[in-house]
């Protein structure tokens, strides 16, 4: 992935641009000593990291198409015909209980539109995994199950986006597949800013797509392209690692240090009800969430949602039952398109009452920030025209992949394949620059550690195969 500008002529420079080398102690601008260094820095990494940003190109340009083929593989058990009136949300319930009586009632998500049906989520049914539910369509009008499928994520990913979902965040190989995924999002920023640098730092004329052939052509593409897809490249890259395996969990802590952790609305009741524990377990796992026995008593379903409702909670919403004798019921709102919805309330089984409110108005600045970003890389924040963007995005960066190998292979002598930069460019970089250069690296590294772990593999490399070059060249000249 390597921008630089094209020769004709055996390399002659740590530059490779047909320039005399830097002398650091000349007082060149820091600019132009550090361009051997991006220059090199950017192939090297384009070439080793660019298979697996293909892979992640390639599986999210899946993912972004994934939410409207779901919306036709499962049309069945998404859609119904609208119909007159919709059934309580409690008969609805008992109607999933009976074709499925195993496991328990992890969730409901009434049905959000007049043509979408009601899910409820079913948790320990036997052949899911513990992490998902087996989600049970009901026609909201006339009780009829229309089916059961797996579900993951708050989303509510059905198996064929679940599926790609998984193959793009860890190949299906479980969290030792994840670092692949966070690699690759760790260095695609420096890859991009890297280009960036190289890109401006051209001609003008020497960026003309027109009347241009050979690898000055690929060079200019792939140049033109990088700058016109960096924006949405170095978004990817910072919305990536905020849930990646150890950069994601820095920045939990840095979030939480600084009091912008993700709040959640308090599910305990204020003082536990004697009995209601157990009609709330019979209720949400028997056949009728509305029911009462004596003491046992729980407001069911149907209160709970009315109550909600009142609060200002306004479709998609989730109702999680409590989850034992001193828990509320949860009701949160699921909207993760623009403006999203994501207020909830905790409402007391017994009395109906709410216990507690949480707006999404009231989150953090960088809690709403980590909400909005994660929405947008998973291309539910706008919708069609988020996955639209995504998918061009996804696009954008497999070109940019092919043309870096395309130039490495036009950089090559005769059977020679890909030529690689002169080594050594380090040492052109004046001390003044080179130090904080470091420092930066290092706490960089240290908050992204597979990016700093290569990037500290790859100087100790350079240092080593220039220290031997040097040495074999002064033997020869000996």
């Amino acid at each position: 992935m390597s921008v630089q500008p094209p020769t004709t002529a055996p390399p002659r420079t740590a530059g490779d641009a047909g320039e005399p080398a830097l002398d650091p102690s000349s007082g060149a601008a820091p600019s132009r000593t550090l361009h051997p260094l991006v220059l090199r820095l950017h192939f090297y990494a384009g070439v080793f990291v660019a298979p697996f940003l293909l892979v992640a190109a390639i599986t999210g340009l899946l993912y972004a198409g994934s939410f409207q083929a779901e919306k036709i593989v499962y049309a069945h058990e998404l859609t119904v015909p609208v119909g007159d009136h919709k059934l309580p949300i409690s008969r609805q319930v008992t109607a999933a209980r009976k074709a499925h009586t195993e496991g328990t009632i992890s969730a409901v998500r009434p049905s959000p539109e007049p043509d979408a049906t009601t899910r409820v989520l079913l948790s320990g049914v036997k052949g899911i995994a513990a992490d998902h539910t087996l989600a049970v369509f009901v026609d909201p009008y006339t009780g009829q199950v229309r089916g059961a499928l797996e579900q993951y994520g708050s989303t509510g990913a059905l198996p064929l986006r679940t599926w790609i979902d998984e193959l793009h965040r860890d190949l299906h190989l479980g969290d030792t597949g994840r670092l692949y995924s966070e690699f690759a999002a760790s260095w695609l920023w420096v890859i991009t800013g890297g280009g960036l640098v190289l890109w401006f730092g051209r001609r003008r004329a020497r960026r003309k797509v027109r009347g241009t052939t050979g690898r000055r052509r690929s060079l200019t593409l792939h140049g033109t392209v990088g700058v016109w897809a960096a924006g949405g490249l170095f978004f990817l890259s910072a919305t990536g690692l905020t849930w990646s395996t150890y950069a994601g969990a820095n920045i939990g802590d840095l979030r939480e240090a600084l009091g912008q952790s993700t709040p959640s609305v308090t599910a305990t009741v204020s003082s536990a009800h004697e009995g209601h524990g157990s009609m709330a377990g019979m209720g949400m796992n028997g056949m009728d969430m509305g029911s009462h026995s004596g003491a046992r008593s729980d407001v069911g379903l149907d209160a709970v949602l009315k109550t909600a409702r009142a609060e200002g909670l306004s479709d998609p919403v989730e109702i999680v039952p409590p989850a034992d004798s001193s828990s509320a019921y949860v009701v949160r709102q699921i909207q993760r398109s623009w403006p999203e919805k994501q207020d909830s309330i905790a409402v007391d089984p017994a009395t109906g009452k709410v216990t507690d409110v949480l707006r999404f108005s009231d989150y953090p600045v960088l809690a709403k920030l980590t909400r909005w970003g994660i929405d947008a890389h998973t291309g539910t924040l706008f919708g069609l025209a988020n996955q639209i963007a995504l998918a061009g995005l996804a696009l954008a960066l497999i070109l940019l992949i092919l043309w870096g190998y395309r130039m490495w292979w036009q950089r090559g002598r005769g059977s020679t394949f890909g030529r690689p930069i002169p080594h050594g460019a380090w040492r052109q970089v004046p001390v003044y620059v080179l130090v904080p250069c470091v420092a930066v690296v290092a706490v960089v590294g240290y908050w992204v550690p597979l990016l700093g772990i290569p990037l500290a593999g790859f100087l100790a490399v350079d240092i080593v195969l220039g220290w031997g070059t040097r040495r074999h060249t002064g033997h020869a000249h000996a």
